[in-house]
């Protein structure tokens, strides 16, 4: 992969690019992304109940078990067999969704909660490919 280590200004038009005489730099995306990549794997946000915390349907969730789970950390869980990304309330042992109208899912004694990870990144896909995930 050829990357170019500037960072761009999104607003930024009509100018000779600084990209121009750079040569290429071999990089993963791996080293930009993961931090441990034995403790870290990735998933596809599904829905739209994450927007408020930047999360969209279709973005790729970097989510690492090596990452520290604190009060209000984003996580991945299963939840009653159902994956879930949701804010962690440790002390209300409550999920939240980031729309300001949904209400808490407070974790009760019978559910089968597994905590999976910490989301640490979030990927925008802008144009998706043409095959499917996993196909």
């Amino acid at each position: 992969m050829k990357v170019i280590p500037i960072k761009a200004q999104a607003g930024l038009v009509g100018f000779e690019s600084p990209a121009a005489e750079y040569i290429e730099m071999e990089l993963s995306l791996d080293e930009l992304l993961i931090d441990k990549p034995s403790a870290t794997w990735i998933g596809v946000a599904q829905g739209t109940s994450m927007e408020l915390d930047g999360i969209f349907d279709g973005d790729v969730l970097i989510i690492s078990r090596a990452e520290q789970v604190k009060h209000m950390s984003i996580i991945v869980a299963v939840l009653n067999g159902v994956f879930c990304c949701k804010r962690l309330d440790m002390e209300r042992r409550a999920l939240l969704s980031a729309q300001s109208d949904a209400l808490p899912y407070f974790i009760q004694e019978g559910d089968d909660f597994s905590l999976e990870g910490v989301v640490t990144r979030s990927v925008r896909i802008h144009v998706p490919l043409n095959k499917k995930v996993g196909a």
